[in-house]
């Protein structure tokens, strides 16, 4: 989705900004330009920066969770339990 149309700013380039370090608003404000023309879009576009460092946040500091289920066919577990 488009966040800011004077410069052409979507919220993936927000999301994208955020996972290559970008820290505070500010920050966005000036690699990207985001509502600093007419700053119709600040809003929307400060509540999409937010969204993303807490869903970026929360990925860092999570640790991985395995998703092979023990018994599915091929799978290397299921070899080990067959053998």
């Amino acid at each position: 989705m488009i966040v800011c149309v004077c410069h052409r700013v979507s919220d993936r380039d927000i999301a994208r900004a955020v996972g290559e370090g970008c820290a505070s608003f500010e920050e966005l404000q000036a690699e990207l330009r985001v509502g600093t023309r007419c700053g119709a879009c600040r809003p929307c576009a400060q509540e999409t920066f937010e969204r993303q460092m807490a869903v970026q946040g929360s990925a860092a500091t999570c640790a991985p969770v395995p998703l092979v289920r023990a018994g599915v066919p091929g799978r290397a577990d299921s070899l080990a339990a067959a053998a």
